[in-house]
Protein backbone atom coordinates (compact mmCIF):
# COMPACT_ATOMS: atom_id res chain seq x y z
CA UNK A 1 0.00 0.00 0.00
CA UNK A 2 1.01 3.44 -0.96
CA UNK A 3 0.68 6.08 1.14
CA UNK A 4 1.09 9.76 0.22
CA UNK A 5 1.48 13.05 2.44
CA UNK A 6 0.81 16.58 1.08
CA UNK A 7 2.13 19.95 2.81
CA UNK A 8 2.90 23.20 2.24
CA UNK A 9 -0.61 24.69 2.04
CA UNK A 10 -1.68 27.30 4.33
CA UNK A 11 -3.31 31.49 3.94
CA UNK A 12 -1.84 33.37 1.97
CA UNK A 13 -2.81 36.70 -0.25
CA UNK A 14 -3.98 37.23 -3.53
CA UNK A 15 -1.33 37.28 -5.90
CA UNK A 16 0.94 35.23 -4.09
CA UNK A 17 2.94 32.38 -3.91
CA UNK A 18 2.78 28.48 -2.26
CA UNK A 19 4.57 25.23 -2.82
CA UNK A 20 3.14 22.18 -2.18
CA UNK A 21 5.14 18.99 -1.47
CA UNK A 22 3.83 15.30 -1.83
CA UNK A 23 5.93 12.55 -0.47
CA UNK A 24 5.19 8.86 -1.55
CA UNK A 25 6.40 6.52 1.16
CA UNK A 26 7.48 4.41 -1.49
CA UNK A 27 9.50 4.39 -5.42
CA UNK A 28 6.64 5.90 -7.25
CA UNK A 29 7.66 8.18 -10.34
CA UNK A 30 8.83 5.50 -12.51
CA UNK A 31 5.41 3.94 -12.69
CA UNK A 32 2.83 6.23 -11.41
CA UNK A 33 1.43 9.66 -12.98
CA UNK A 34 1.35 12.14 -10.46
CA UNK A 35 -1.52 14.20 -10.54
CA UNK A 36 -2.60 17.33 -8.22
CA UNK A 37 -6.33 17.85 -7.95
CA UNK A 38 -8.35 20.38 -5.81
CA UNK A 39 -11.79 20.68 -4.68
CA UNK A 40 -13.19 23.84 -3.73
CA UNK A 41 -16.26 24.14 -0.99
CA UNK A 42 -19.65 23.00 -2.90
CA UNK A 43 -17.65 22.37 -6.19
CA UNK A 44 -16.75 18.85 -7.33
CA UNK A 45 -13.21 18.15 -7.82
CA UNK A 46 -10.96 18.78 -10.58
CA UNK A 47 -7.44 17.95 -12.17
CA UNK A 48 -4.59 20.91 -11.75
CA UNK A 49 -1.44 19.22 -13.38
CA UNK A 50 0.12 15.82 -13.87
CA UNK A 51 3.30 15.31 -14.78
CA UNK A 52 3.65 11.27 -16.14
CA UNK A 53 5.89 8.62 -15.49
CA UNK A 54 9.13 8.13 -17.39
CA UNK A 55 9.86 11.54 -19.42
CA UNK A 56 8.13 13.42 -16.97
CA UNK A 57 5.97 15.07 -19.34
CA UNK A 58 3.97 17.76 -17.40
CA UNK A 59 0.34 18.66 -18.05
CA UNK A 60 -1.64 21.83 -16.75
CA UNK A 61 -5.42 22.94 -16.86
CA UNK A 62 -6.08 26.09 -18.62
CA UNK A 63 -7.18 27.97 -15.57
CA UNK A 64 -3.52 27.45 -13.62
CA UNK A 65 -1.37 27.83 -17.12
CA UNK A 66 1.38 30.25 -16.74
CA UNK A 67 1.11 30.18 -12.75
CA UNK A 68 1.48 27.07 -11.53
CA UNK A 69 4.75 24.33 -12.55
CA UNK A 70 4.62 20.67 -11.14
CA UNK A 71 8.01 19.00 -10.88
CA UNK A 72 9.42 15.83 -9.40
CA UNK A 73 12.52 14.57 -6.97
CA UNK A 74 12.69 10.69 -8.38
CA UNK A 75 15.61 10.09 -5.62
CA UNK A 76 13.68 11.46 -2.81
CA UNK A 77 10.23 10.46 -4.40
CA UNK A 78 8.78 13.84 -3.99
CA UNK A 79 6.57 15.91 -6.37
CA UNK A 80 5.75 19.33 -6.07
CA UNK A 81 3.79 22.01 -7.15
CA UNK A 82 4.94 26.06 -7.44
CA UNK A 83 1.81 27.98 -7.21
CA UNK A 84 2.56 31.39 -8.40
CA UNK A 85 0.03 34.62 -8.80
CA UNK A 86 -2.85 32.95 -6.33
CA UNK A 87 -6.50 34.22 -7.00
CA UNK A 88 -9.35 33.57 -4.64
CA UNK A 89 -10.76 30.89 -7.37
CA UNK A 90 -7.63 28.68 -6.07
CA UNK A 91 -8.97 28.05 -2.90
CA UNK A 92 -9.80 24.42 -2.03
CA UNK A 93 -8.19 21.66 -0.75
CA UNK A 94 -5.14 20.42 -2.46
CA UNK A 95 -4.64 16.21 -3.12
CA UNK A 96 -2.05 14.56 -4.56
CA UNK A 97 -2.50 11.13 -6.39
CA UNK A 98 -0.41 8.67 -7.66
CA UNK A 99 -2.60 7.31 -11.04
CA UNK A 100 -2.44 4.45 -13.14
CA UNK A 101 -2.75 6.99 -15.71
CA UNK A 102 -2.75 10.50 -16.51
CA UNK A 103 -6.19 10.30 -18.31
CA UNK A 104 -7.96 8.94 -15.57
CA UNK A 105 -8.55 9.01 -11.52
CA UNK A 106 -7.96 5.44 -10.34
CA UNK A 107 -5.15 5.08 -7.98
CA UNK A 108 -3.66 5.86 -4.31
CA UNK A 109 -4.86 9.95 -3.07
CA UNK A 110 -3.10 11.27 0.40
CA UNK A 111 -5.28 13.20 2.56
CA UNK A 112 -5.11 16.85 1.08
CA UNK A 113 -3.99 20.39 2.03
CA UNK A 114 -5.92 23.49 2.33
CA UNK A 115 -4.54 26.60 0.15
CA UNK A 116 -6.78 29.74 1.27
CA UNK A 117 -6.90 32.98 -1.34
CA UNK A 118 -7.79 35.59 1.03
CA UNK A 119 -7.30 39.33 1.98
Amino acid sequence: QMQLVESGGGLVQPGGSLRLSCAASRRTLDYYCIGWFRQAPGKEREGVSWISSGDGSTYYADSVKGRFTISRDNAKNMVYLQMNSLKPDDTGVYYCAALSSCQDQKGYWGQGTQITVSS
